[in-house]
């Protein structure tokens, strides 16, 4: 297309629809008459250690708030409060999907900055200017008098145009742009180390802004999603940014994930062979040959996450969530899996027969069991196949298409793995 230039200054305060007002605690029980007090919440940095919180060999109860989960809560004395925990038994538990949004949700974007990815900065602070030349968008974000710049990169379809924006996917680390343009989906990427390098080396775009917080590089590259989101919004007339995805593999996979969780615009996220830290289970990491954990992914890049989630090495089973939490709190907004069954790296079983049906439970109890898809492909760690693999759904959130793939459909891996989430009997009856 031919070279042109838009520039626009987005007004921080003029962004109410951002995640990074994310409620640091449950509102007021005196403003909510009509409705059950939340669960109260501890400050950050004053949560419960692992030691703490009880050993659980299966994964945590996603109703459960961590209240009525440490040990020196109510109960916590009992010789029965580990198993009671585990098995949906717990007191105190969520029981409406209204108590969920207005209390759970929140406590889990809340709970996993604080053990997990580092608290997302305050966006109400700082001020995006982005300015278009042709399929380059170049972002400038400025905050407590510090700026930092990076860019990304357009590739739109034939029929995208202002008078008929295209839905949009933000990828990071490249992806099969082709099937997607051909469907009418423009794809947008950006350098991640630009953002933030893939080490402690606290470089990029984020870190001259934030350099001296403890969050992780994961979260650093979830804000670059969001920043270029802005700046498409601002700049880019032919993109529709109310329908969007967000992907990646691997540990980009992970970075997706944590950009999906932590904007509320983000329609559709898609991790590609994410792992641990990703949607890789934290419990039952040994079911695909060689996987990551959480002790060898701290050890090999510690900087991917806080340091609080270092504190648990050794100590994984007394997390009080796993990767189905946090693929839970992305409900209602669609979340589609992909693994390959070749992939040992990323424990592609575990993610499938354990997280997937795990999450696909809160899904459908908040009645929207059409908004999470398990992609299990053949194929090895970030196969590119993945891409095309996922794609039928992608149509189906971002264009509303009808599609006849089997989503459920778990492959070679068979059915899920009921006994690793045996709260499953107990799901509150929804009203």
């Amino acid at each position: 297309m031919p070279s042109r230039k838009r520039a626009a200054v987005i007004g921080a305060i003029a962004l109410p629809w951002l995640v990074a007002a994310i409620p640091a605690a449950p509102a007021p029980a005196a403003a909510l008459t009509a409705a059950a007090e939340c669960a109260p919440l501890p400050s950050a940095g004053k949560y419960p250690t692992w030691d703490k919180l009880p050993k659980q060999t299966t994964l945590p109860d996603p109703w459960l708030p961590l209240a009525y989960t440490t040990t020196d809560s109510e109960g916590g004395s009992s010789p029965s409060f580990a198993s009671d925990v585990m098995t949906g038994k717990g007191k105190n538990r969520i029981q409406t999907p209204e108590e969920w949004y207005r209390c759970r949700q929140p406590e889990i974007l809340q709970m996993l900055q604080e053990y997990q990815y580092g608290y997302y900065p305050d966006h109400s602070k700082e001020t995006v200017k982005a300015t278009r030349s042709g399929n380059t968008v170049n972002i400038e974000v400025t905050a407590g008098g510090k700026t930092g710049k990076f860019s990304a990169t357009l590739a739109l379809p034939p029929s995208s145009s202002p008078a008929k924006p295209a839905p949009v996917v933000i990828n990071i680390g490249g992806m099969t742009n082709q099937p997607y343009l051909q469907a009418g989906i423009a794809v947008v990427g950006f350098d991640y180390s630009r953002v933030a390098a893939d080490s402690n080396a606290k470089t990029g775009a984020f870190w001259d802004i934030y350099n001296g917080r403890d969050i992780g590089v994961l979260t650093a590259w979830a804000w670059g999603f969001h920043r270029v989101l802005d700046a498409l919004n601002a700049t880019v007339a032919e993109i529709d940014s109310s329908r969007v995805g967000v992907t990646g593999c691997s540990r980009l996979g992970k970075a997706a994930l944590a950009a999906g969780l932590l904007d509320a615009r983000i329609t559709l996220t898609m991790p590609m062979s994410s792992g641990v830290q990703g949607l890789g289970p934290y419990r039952y990491h040994g079911l695909s040959g060689q996987d990551e954990t959480l002790e060898n992914s701290k050890s090999g890049a510690g900087w991917w996450t806080d340091k609080a989630l270092g504190t648990f090495v050794g100590h994984a089973e007394n997390l009080p969530y796993d990767a189905h939490t946090i693929a839970a709190a992305i409900a209602p907004r669609a979340l589609v899996i992909d693994q390959g069954t070749g992939d040992q790296f990323t424990n592609s079983k575990g993610t499938s027969v354990v997280v997937y049906p795990a999450a696909k439970l809160v899904y459908s109890w908040l009645g929207v069991p059409d908004q999470i898809a398990m992609s299990v492909r053949g194929g090895g760690h970030c196969d590119m196949s993945g891409f095309n693999s996922v794609l039928p759904f992608v149509t189906k959130i971002l264009q509303n298409q009808t599609i006849t793939k089997d989503y459920d459909d778990l492959g070679s891996y068979g059915s899920p793995m009921s006994t690793t989430y045996p709260w499953a009997t107990a799901v509150p009856k929804a009203a």
